[in-house]
């Protein structure tokens, strides 16, 4: 099949980040980008929630924010999609430029600030589409409100009856303040405020799985914390982990030393080690999510033997296009032959079995 990403990828590249971020979705719209090749295996089939995802390869959230083409990116392999974050009001962001390729170390640097058109106009979209697939909803905090809860209340109520999982986002780094939301204290009351929200828009019908994005730079204490919210039943899985705020030594753009999170192939190892020790703190018992740094299949399955059901790819994109997602499924099936596992479930947490 023709790779359209060696030709269009170059050209892309040409216009800054964010410009190029917008006409990559506006050629998606238009239907101008071709579907790539759905790998169908079921090994690659993972049951959760009571949804069942065709491969554990998902869209993480900022690049869809507004929901304009989460079936089309479903048309390029992906196993579920998660747009957002949205908020309840629209907002801006923060000013541009705020979005950055780290072209030598395969990475982004972003400070985008939960720049969206709000839940009204992602909601308008949601009800519209066909429901193909698998599509869950990031919900964020506008800049300005005080009561952060009272945000998410807001975004679970609106999107809950039409996304298949909802998410807290309260990891991302360039909203001031809200990282201090993972603090124990704080997250109780802002995931049962959530929780009841949601119950409440979808009483009488499925409610969605509600999950927390967590960030990558907290430490031991933070992480214990976050799995005894989590493990006290509001939540029903975790993603683990948003952009980091850390610059590795490592780092040999000329960008490395903008602000904002850091994401793409530095984040791997430092993300795959906090999603291991989440995986420990929550006995196993807790679906997690495992996003950072994946750029291939062997990226992709060491998340799943760390304690990952699903895991989810965005910054990668950027420099290898869609048909990234086609070949890291195919990856995985081999990968999960060559260790003797008939589906991405038996070889969940197997790092953690080793004697």
């Amino acid at each position: 099949m023709f790779d359209y990403f060696k030709f269009a990828g170059p050209l892309v590249r040409l216009f800054d980040p964010e410009c190029a971020h917008g006409l990559t979705v506006k050629a998606l719209k238009s239907g101008l980008v071709p579907p790539q090749p759905r790998v169908a295996a079921p090994s690659l089939e993972v049951a959760l929630w009571g949804l069942r995802f065709p491969n554990p390869v998902g869209l993480a959230a900022g690049f869809d924010k507004n929901a304009e083409v989460p079936d089309s990116m479903l048309r390029q392999g992906f196993g579920f999609v998660e747009i957002g974050s949205v908020t309840p009001r629209p907002q801006p962001g923060n000013p541009k430029p705020r979005m950055f390729r780290l072209v030598e170390d395969r990475a982004v640097i972003n400070r985008m600030g939960f720049n969206n058109e709000g839940v009204e106009a992602v909601a308008a979209r949601l009800e519209a589409r066909a429901r193909i697939g698998i599509v869950g909803a990031n919900l964020g905090k506008n800049k300005d409100t005080e009561d952060a809860a009272a945000d998410y209340e807001k975004g679970a109520a609106r999107l809950g009856p039409l996304a298949d999982y909802m998410v807290i986002n309260v990891s991302s780094p360039n909203t001031p303040g809200l990282r201090a939301l993972q603090g124990r204290d704080q997250l109780e009351g802002l995931v049962g405020r959530t929780r009841a929200a949601l119950d409440k828009a979808t009483e009488g019908a499925k409610r969605p799985p509600l999950l927390l994005k967590i960030a990558p730079d907290l430490n031991d204490e933070d992480l214990s914390d976050i799995a005894a919210v989590a493990l006290g039943g509001a939540l029903d899985g975790l993603i683990v982990s948003n952009t980091t705020i850390a610059r590795p030594d490592s780092l040999r753009s000329a960008h490395a030393k903008e602000t904002g999170g850091l994401s793409g192939a530095p984040l791997l190892d430092a993300a795959t080690a906090v999603l291991r020790r989440m995986y420990t703190l929550t006995e196993g018992r807790l679906p997690l999510v495992g996003v950072g740094g994946i750029a291939s299949g062997a990226d992709a399955y060491a998340k799943i033997k760390a304690g990952a059901s699903l895991v989810q790819v965005y910054s990668a994109l950027v420099y290898q296009g869609t048909g990234l997602v086609t070949r890291i499924n195919r990856e995985l099936i081999d990968l999960l032959k060559r260790d003797g596992f008939a589906s991405i479930a038996d070889a969940v947490g197997a790092d953690h079995r080793v004697k």
